[in-house]
């Protein structure tokens, strides 16, 4: 009885500690600062599954299966194979070979009547194309219509029954951190789905002149090419075409929003017809800001004017800065060219530049798109010993060899590596526009400007460079 009283005693000294320490610490308040902060719903939410997305998604999603024939001997030479010539000799009344070379990549079916988007270099310059369905079907394709330019291509089977078809979406709404899904037959294995978020929008990755690309961490492998980045809806974003063989999970999709013009372009017509502005832009550096002493930065700089194009017949000339175009504020060149290649041939577009510091209106009426080329007088050499440069007026071989669409200027033959111009930073190629502000249209003009300067003195050259646009390059003669 007495143990009994003393293990009661002990286990209500044990429920009186419980209690005190259960006020103690529903008493503690946290911190000043400390609160806490509310978690936003979508940054704790994770998909459970992605089946009935892929479910829905995948039955019109197609492999596609290309074969291109080519002719060849068959057997690979080295350069310094001495069986080369016995070779040669004992082929050379024979045919050649023909050589089948096959090709992989994805599409989605956007009409039920077998209309198929994909990649241009999945299908291009292909003899024979192979499209197959989720369930096993398989259909010979024909091509409807491509374009290089945003790497897109428009197929066409003949179904005897209606075909499933994808959901478009709006890419322009997507946002970074979001999740999606990659459907595609990866080095040509049946259908794969892979899940990811968009990792960055806007990316620029130098395949082409409207680089638009959704960048994505949804894995993208060889065979991939051509098939549809789709949201938690299950509408497609994005068509899956490009990846960095270098990186692992980064991968490109092209816009849907800037593929359903195309689309629609190549279904109508079987072409891509673009407005023409007829000018080489490009955005404006630091130090091309400051030799222009243009304020802030913005707006995009004009490199060169097409003779006879819109822009030249309505006024805009070389160094002119565009800041507007029908109102949209010219933040990088990709703006401007995207904008012009989306303006119905025949339409206008109003124009905001500056110009020597002042600003000025032009209205432009928008051109088809082409390949002009600018005429070039042939002339002769020049060996400039002081600055370590061999220079020459744009010839007909020259413009050529170096793709070059203008006449004004000179161009940089040779540079000698440690010599005044190879330090600052002269290269092969290079175009010379503008000598301390004195324009450079000829090997005259060259010649002229730099005698007048004196040796200590310093030269800003204003140099066009193939690829690259307008740099400036500061010399002491």
């Amino acid at each position: 009885m007495k143990q009994a009283k003393i293990k009661a005693k002990k286990g209500n000294r044990k429920r009186v500690w419980i209690f005190f320490i259960c006020m103690m610490i529903a008493s503690i308040r946290p911190f000043p600062g400390a609160e806490a902060r509310e978690i936003p719903v979508d940054a704790v939410i994770f998909p459970g599954s992605f089946s009935s997305l892929a479910e829905s998604v995948g039955p019109a999603v197609v492999n596609i299966r290309t074969e291109k024939m080519t002719k060849g001997m068959g057997r690979v030479f080295h350069p310094d194979d001495p069986l080369n010539e016995f070779f040669d000799r004992f082929f050379e009344d024979d045919p050649q070979m023909e050589n089948h070379q096959p090709s992989l990549g994805s599409g989605f079916i956007i009409g039920k009547e077998g209309y198929i988007v994909t990649n241009n270099h999945v299908v291009e310059d292909a003899d024979k194309i192979k499209v197959i369905l989720k369930d096993g079907k398989e259909f010979e394709a024909t091509v409807i219509g491509l374009d290089s330019k945003t790497d897109l291509a428009l197929i066409k089977v003949e179904p005897k029954q209606n075909l499933p078809c994808v959901k478009i979406g709006n890419s322009g709404i997507i946002k970074v951190g979001q999740w999606v899904v990659a459907i595609g037959s990866p080095f040509g294995l049946e259908q794969t789905v892979t899940a990811g978020i968009v990792s960055a929008k806007g990316r620029v990755i130098g395949s082409g002149p409207y680089d638009d690309f959704i960048q994505t961490d949804a894995s993208i492998n060889p065979g991939n090419s051509g098939g549809p980045l789709v949201n938690m809806e299950g509408e497609v974003v994005g068509i899956n075409t490009a990846i960095i063989t270098s990186g692992q999970g980064i991968g490109f999709a092209i816009p849907i929003d800037l593929a359903k013009g195309i689309i629609d372009q190549l279904k109508k017509n079987g072409i891509v017809t673009r407005g023409f502005l007829g000018v080489s832009i490009q955005d404006i550096s630091e130090e091309v800001s400051e030799y222009y002493n243009i304020e802030d930065g913005k707006g995009v700089l004009v490199v060169e004017v097409v003779p006879g194009s819109p822009a030249d017949n309505a006024g805009i000339l070389a160094k002119d800065i565009i800041l507007e175009a029908n109102g949209v504020r010219m933040e990088s060149s990709r703006i401007l060219s995207s904008l012009v290649a989306e303006t119905a041939v025949g339409s206008t577009v109003e124009i905001l530049l500056s110009r020597d510091g002042s600003e000025k209106k032009l209205t432009v009426e928008i051109g088809k798109m082409n390949d002009n080329r600018f005429p070039v007088d042939p002339q002769s050499k020049k060996k400039e010993e002081n600055l370590g440069l061999e220079v020459s007026e744009i010839t007909d071989e020259f413009a050529d060899q170096y793709n070059l669409r203008e006449s004004d200027g000179v161009i940089v033959l040779e540079v000698e590596p440690d010599s005044k111009g190879g330090k600052a930073g002269i290269m092969h190629g290079d175009i010379i526009k503008e000598i301390n502000h004195h324009p450079v249209k000829s090997l005259l003009d060259f010649n002229k400007i730099l005698g007048e300067i004196k040796p200590g003195e310093q030269i800003q050259m204003f140099i066009k460079r193939n690829n690259i646009g307008f740099i400036v390059v500061q010399i002491t003669r």
